[in-house]
């Protein structure tokens, strides 16, 4: 096995700081727990995924931010500003420790994983569906640490989820967030809309569905482009799959392509400069920032709040195991603010929340798949 030399950040990397029989206070007696995280090969600075995993870890868990390669204090205004109004009572600083490994391929999962886990860490958590199997092996063989995997369950021989009694999975309803901003795209386009996701796989075709969906319930005669790029770290593939969609009509794309979605992000970006009345529809995390005039709004997943959480059950001594699910009704998917201004935006808005209360009430069940999608009957307005 090739093994790729891993990215770590911690505060203190030594194994005396690390190991679980020493204080990690200076002597005080009380131990500073650390938690782990594994990036997928997305990796730091996706703006997405894992900059969402990272964010409940450091800034929300740990107060802490990386800069080159080490650890700073956060102040109390940078972390206000990181968390959502609705979160900022709630989400308090943990005092953590975060221990940090970056993925570059697909087969350092396992030994990175195996790393966090050596350098002492109380919970390893592994950032990806693509983890799946490198945590189910490393919690096996390490049955006294505490793991949680984000956005799969832990799947036997027959793809059916099985139970570890170390492993916390939490998964996500992404086609009720992505029906959302569907819904938002049909109102705001009149003829095409257009969908770049990543690899052609069960998980991103939720965001699809939820879109599509989402759009043929606010404007029925749309169409909906779609494009894969195959990948989630290829830029240039995200780029160009977007400006086809430009070159052929569409007036707003979503994308689920995790770092190829800031390919996506330029080309929108760029078609509006050259006059092309266009948005873009970012994924995970609030994307605006990455082009203020272009971002329409983002399906945002609260990554971020299932690591804090964790961290926090892990503090408080609640820890445990088992399969959890994020939709709408538990915070666990919205939209980011709308603030770029169009027509009737107010009365826009307003439908979405109608919307969004009716998926919360069980009125209305969002297709999660191809099948399900096409027997799907929008509700009467």
């Amino acid at each position: 096995m090739k093994l790729h030399l891993a990215v770590v950040t911690l505060a203190l990397l030594s194994c005396n700081a690390c190991s679980k029989k020493s204080g990690a206070d200076g002597g005080s007696g009380a131990r500073t727990q650390i938690v782990g995280l594994v990036t997928d090969v997305g990796g730091r600075g996706d703006q997405s995924f894992n900059d969402s995993a990272l964010r409940g870890l450091e800034l929300w868990a740990a107060a802490q931010k990386s800069v080159d390669g080490k650890y700073v204090a956060l102040s109390p205004e940078e972390r206000k500003a990181s968390l959502p109004t609705e979160l900022e009572s709630r989400v308090v600083s943990l005092g953590i420790k975060p221990l940090v490994v970056q993925s570059k391929a697909q087969e350092d999962y396992q030994p990175n994983l195996q790393l966090v886990v050596d350098q002492g860490a109380d919970l390893t958590i592994g950032t990806g569906f693509m983890l799946e199997n490198a945590v189910e092996a490393v919690a096996k063989q390490n049955s006294g640490s505490k793991f949680l995997l984000i956005d799969s369950p832990i799947l036997d021989a027959k793809g059916a989820p099985q139970a570890l009694p170390n492993v916390r999975t939490v998964v996500f309803k992404e086609e009720e967030g992505s029906f959302l901003v569907g819904a938002l795209a049909g109102l705001v386009a009149k003829g095409k809309v257009g969908f770049v996701g990543g690899m052609e796989i069960p998980l991103i075709k939720k965001f699809e569905a939820g879109f599509r969906a989402g759009v043929k319930t606010t404007n029925p005669n749309a169409t909906v482009l779609v494009q894969y790029t195959g990948s989630f770290d290829n830029v240039a593939a995200g780029k160009q799959a977007a400006q086809d969609l430009v070159s052929k009509g569409c007036e707003v794309v979503f994308h689920a392509a995790g770092s190829d979605g800031n390919g996506v992000i330029q080309a929108i970006k760029e078609a509006r400069a050259a006059g092309k009345n266009v948005y873009v529809i970012g994924v995970d995390s609030d994307q605006s920032h990455l082009a203020p005039d272009a971002v329409l709004t983002s399906m945002v997943k609260r990554v971020d709040l299932a690591v804090w959480q964790a961290a926090n059950d892990l503090k408080a001594g609640t820890f445990g195991p088992g399969d959890f699910s994020m939709g709408l009704k538990e915070g666990g998917v919205t939209y980011a603010p709308v603030r770029v201004d169009f027509a009737d935006k107010a009365a826009a808005l307003a439908k979405v929340e109608e919307l969004r209360a009716k998926i919360v009430g069980g009125e209305i069940k969002v297709p999660s798949n191809t099948t399900d999608l096409e027997k799907f009957a929008p509700p009467a307005p």
